[in-house]
């Protein structure tokens, strides 16, 4: 039964509005406006079990129509992977322990490992895509909880690449990683749909990030940001559909949220130029052969 969220999961006030309201694949998704400080969020929502479940279970069926990997999706992932890891040999980064969360097919554990020479861990909720990544020999567990029963040693990076829009507490997720999964002086990597140029609404989307309101959840969870790009990569060489992240926890950081202001008119406008770009454009707006526009 779907529950609706009475606080902001960023600043925890309980003034929100509507924000947006459509279906997604069969799926009624609303999400709200926090009207003190800028985050779009998905209200009502799936319960922690029922999201649970739904991982474990019906994710990869509602978004590709099976439950392990399809050739698109690999391919999708290997373009992703190529992206991230150039992304991170620009800031001069190598790992030498790993941790990928949201590790999917394991693709990212096996770029990282032949670039770094790095040890790799995963950790991915679907079974099917789970199994596969430990086919290639990859250790890679089901949850944090399972990771931690095993006593892994910390990691100087984890990666979460289209997985913090998913939890539906954000701020509380990267706050417990500092504790004993990321090393004091590790850096996490992060990747997520720009709210001013991606679709961003579908049913497994908790929260709908701009680069503040990504900056505000890590800076609120103890992190100060390194470096963070707007970019279209590997899908678009003009639209800046997703946001990519590298940060470090600080030292000493301040609670408190900024807001931002004009968030609806930032999003049409991000969307009506999304439009006439595919339209003058198409070829650079949508790499070819790359992904289907949705």
């Amino acid at each position: 039964m779907p529950e609706d969220i009475k606080q902001c999961p960023l600043c925890h006030s309980e003034k929100s509005s509507l924000f947006d309201r459509r279906q997604f694949r069969g799926h009624q998704v609303v999400n709200c406006l926090c009207e003190n400080c800028g985050l779009v969020y998905q209200s009502p929502r799936m319960t922690p079990a029922e999201l649970d479940e739904f991982y474990t279970r019906e994710y990869r069926l509602v978004y590709q129509g099976a439950e392990g990997p399809t050739p698109r999706d690999l391919f999708v992932q290997n373009n992703r992977a190529a992206s991230l890891l150039e992304f991170l040999a620009a800031q001069d980064i190598r790992p030498q322990r790993y941790l990928d969360i949201g590790a999917s097919s394991g693709i990212l554990l096996q770029r990282f490992t032949e670039r770094f020479g790095c040890t790799a861990v995963g950790i991915e909720p679907g079974e099917a895509y789970r199994a596969y990544a430990q086919e290639a020999d990859f250790t890679v567990y089901a949850d944090i909880a399972d990771l931690r029963d095993a006593g892994e040693a910390a990691f100087d990076l984890v990666s979460m690449a289209h997985v913090l829009e998913h939890l539906p507490d954000p701020v509380a997720f990267l706050a417990d990683l500092r504790g004993d999964v990321l090393t004091p002086s590790g850096v996490i990597l992060i990747e997520v749909p720009n709210l001013y140029a991606h679709d961003s609404f579908e049913i497994a989307h908790m929260t709908s990030f701009s680069a503040h309101t990504l900056r505000q959840v890590l800076a609120q969870a103890g992190y100060e940001i390194i470096f963070l790009k707007k970019h279209g990569r590997p899908r678009s060489k003009l639209l800046p559909l997703y946001l990519t992240v590298l940060a470090r926890p600080a030292l000493s950081y301040e609670l408190g949220v900024r807001g931002e202001r004009l968030v609806a008119l930032k999003r049409r406008a991000g969307m009506l130029r999304r439009r006439v770009l595919t339209k003058l454009l198409p070829r650079r707006a949508w790499v070819p052969g790359i992904y289907p526009r949705e």
